[in-house]
């Protein structure tokens, strides 16, 4: 038999590549199994030739799988569930809302925060799960270390080139963006290794994603300031994600996701209330005395069609976000099992996503307000194809 080098790598002849029922023409007349015969998958979409150019049924049509294509399948799948992918599309809002949040208008310093973001939010997966290796051989065995899918070694090496790649992300947006950047860097690693299974837990994870939106703001503006009150009621929702969480293998008390429900009620109260009305216009209005100032009582400001677009659109997001959370928070208090505390975290991340759109929308910046929200319907897909837990 030829022995040819398919484009995925294997040769004809490997084992354990060929279909099963195929047969190779090895004389005329005779015929031996594909598995017995060691046909792998060729070089044209599965076929196999012999020395008298007999093909491998059901191979040569290109319906068997190529071996080495399945198993880059099963590697890919191993790390998007390590890096828990789906995740991904909470985190642009954070820049984002940052941006919002100082008044101003995304541009290319902001793509550069983003990249950053990403970089470190995926490193601090990595190395949550390589500090978790142990454990979770124990309690989650299926995950991509302890079921050997991925090697711990690997995992922490991406978690150290993430962080890299991150920080010099930061840096090409400016000192600012850096000076956000390395806190946000150390937090993500002191949490993984040490502050993670502590009380302190949640307030780091917290302090991290604030941190995430405050990366977007100075690296765009050169200012987080202002983005700071944004940034504690994000900061404040995933510190409730995160103490849910920490019972979602056990399961637990029914007071954590009722404490995380109560907290939504009062983030969505507290980002959907409208901001003080301007109670002046371009020009100073002119003073009224006497009777005719009593006969026309109290100045109304004058309506703005686009602070009440914008204060619709708010109420819309705030309501989009307490409901994203509302059901499941209240199926975990109800029943604080595993499986529905596990859906109630998954469910809290992906409700980061309407309330960064949120807080865009109350600085008035409906653009970034719809781009934001866009992204939840992407992540809500892919979420059904990797968990994000």
């Amino acid at each position: 038999m030829t022995l040819r080098r398919s484009p995925c790598g294997c040769r004809d002849g490997a084992p354990g590549g060929a279909a099963s029922g195929g047969s190779v023409s090895g004389n005329p007349g005779g015929g031996a199994s594909g598995a017995d015969a060691g046909v792998g998958c060729g070089a044209d979409g599965g076929v196999a030739s012999g020395s008298d150019g007999g093909v491998v049924s059901g191979v040569a049509d290109g319906t068997a799988p190529c071996a080495c294509a399945g198993r880059r399948s099963r590697r890919s799948r191993a790390w998007a569930e390590l890096l828990r992918l789906p995740a991904l599309f909470s985190v642009p809002g954070d820049a984002l809302a940052g941006v919002a949040a100082t008044g101003s208008a995304p541009g290319s310093r902001t793509l550069l925060a983003i990249g950053s973001s990403l970089c470190l939010y995926e490193a601090g997966m990595a190395l949550n799960d390589w500090a978790d290796r142990d454990i979770d051989a124990v309690e989650r065995p299926h995950r991509p270390l302890p079921s050997g899918r991925v090697r711990p070694a690997a995992a922490l090496t991406a978690a150290c080139a993430l962080t890299g790649a991150g920080l010099a992300l930061a840096a090409r947006a400016g000192r600012p963006a850096l000076a956000v950047a390395v806190p946000l860097a150390a937090t993500v690693w002191v949490y993984d290794l040490g502050l993670k299974h502590t009380s302190a837990g949640p307030v780091a994870m917290g302090a991290a994603r604030g941190l995430d939106l405050l990366l977007g703001a100075a690296a765009t503006t050169g200012r987080a300031r202002p983005a700071l009150p944004s940034a504690a009621l994000l900061g404040t929702h995933t510190l409730a994600v995160t103490t849910v969480s920490r019972q979602e293998a056990q399961g637990g008390s029914p007071l954590t996701p009722l404490a995380a429900l109560a907290t939504t009620a009062l983030l969505t109260r507290q980002v959907t209330r409208r901001s003080a009305p301007p109670t002046r216009g371009h020009g100073a209005p002119a003073k009224d005395t006497g009777t005719a100032s009593a006969l026309k009582g109290p100045r109304r400001p004058p309506r703005n069609p686009g602070q009440e677009s914008a204060a619709l659109l708010t109420t819309a997001l705030g309501a989009a976000y307490a409901a994203t959370t509302a059901r499941p928070y209240f199926h975990a208090a109800l029943n604080p099992s595993p499986p529905l505390t596990q859906r109630a975290v998954g469910a809290g991340i992906r409700a980061t996503i309407p309330l960064q759109a949120t807080l865009a929308a109350r600085s008035r910046s409906t653009a970034t307000a719809l781009l934001i929200a866009a992204l939840a319907p992407l992540g809500a897909r892919f979420a059904k194809k990797v968990s994000v837990t």
